[in-house]
């Protein structure tokens, strides 16, 4: 990674960042049709320096969604393909023994990246994907009783599997717990599925992403700048509350066997704090917080078993405790 200027790269005037990061997803949209939701989640995820899971059925351009992201932001971007026999030390890195030396030195592994694209997260055992853990929540790996600094900006974008399909692993809580939202990429309509046709029938290459014309239009630098400016968005008391009767709904409701914890409303904070700057805010509202509920709290909230047997989904028992709990004017 860089911080040097790139073609495009603009000045850390917010209004200036703003139409960066507009032109980036418009660039992303080069490569990926149809999934604009999706694409504007992996920025807000950004901005509020969480990470992203992302869920879907193969083949709905999700690991394409992240390297175009990654190419437009001039990010350094490694994939970690996770499989049943990957082992933790696969992805942080390990010590290897050097017979010129005699001493162990320390490999850095993928982690050491801006954004790691943690392809089908739920293809491997929990011991392998509990070692991401450390480096989500403190932004280091412990090796040997040192803490090593991963680069800034850092996020992890993980991709997974619908959790009925053969040969997945569900994601132990605490890790759902660290990621700040969760996409689902559904399958295209008719007419988009036409149109990525089009494209690939007139030469589109999802492994060309330069070819594609996807351009890189900010830095690491502009990142970094833009995410200073969302930290500075204001949230009035009424909205402060308005998100904890939100959470405390979820713990109330008969169809929900765990609730959305303290973690979690700061969590939808961060991520509206986000929303509200991207869409030229100086604070949220309560229009902010509305939006991106369902993304941040999908995968932190826990059915009761009869729930789930009558077909219950936690978006639908979302939107209805949006709609039972008192809006602040």
């Amino acid at each position: 990674m860089t911080d040097a200027p790139v073609p495009g790269s603009t000045a850390p005037n917010p209004d200036d960042l703003r139409r960066a990061l507009a032109q980036v997803r418009v660039e992303v949209g080069k490569a990926v049709v149809g999934q604009d939701a999706a694409v504007t989640g992996l920025v807000i995820a950004l901005l509020a320096k969480g990470h992203a899971l992302l869920e879907g059925v193969p083949g709905v351009a999700k690991t394409l969604l992240v390297r175009s992201l990654s190419h437009a932001l001039s990010l350094d971007t490694k994939r970690v393909q996770f499989t049943p026999d990957l082992m933790p030390g696969d992805v942080t890195g390990s010590l290897v023994y050097d017979a010129k030396t005699g001493e162990f030195e320390f490999r850095e592994g993928p982690v050491f990246t801006n954004i790691l694209l943690a392809d089908e997260i739920n293809r491997t055992p929990p011991k392998t994907q509990s070692a991401l853990l450390e480096a989500m929540e403190e932004r280091q790996v412990s090796v040997d009783g040192r803490s090593l600094p991963l680069p800034d900006p850092f996020i992890v974008a993980a991709t997974q599997n619908p959790i009925e399909y053969e040969g997945t692993y569900t994601l132990p809580e605490a890790q759902l717990d660290r990621f700040l939202l969760k996409l689902v990429l559904d399958v295209p309509e008719r007419d988009v599925e036409v149109e990525v046709l089009r494209r690939h029938s007139a030469g589109f290459s999802p492994r060309d992403l330069t070819a594609a014309g996807v351009r890189p239009v900010m830095g690491a630098a502009d990142l970094r700048a833009a995410q200073l400016e969302v930290g500075r968005v204001g949230a009035s008391a009424d909205v402060l509350a308005y998100i904890v009767d939100l959470a405390r709904a979820t713990r109330r409701s008969p169809s929900v066997r765990l609730g959305v914890s303290p973690r979690g409303t700061t969590a939808l904070l961060a991520s509206a704090k986000a929303w509200a700057w991207l869409s030229g805010y100086q604070s949220i509202t309560p229009d902010h917080v509305q939006t991106m509920v369902l993304p941040v709290w999908r995968h932190r909230m826990q059915l009761r078993p009869e729930a789930e047997l009558e077909g219950v989904s936690v978006d639908a028992i979302l939107r209805s405790i949006m709609q039972q709990v008192q809006v602040p004017i």
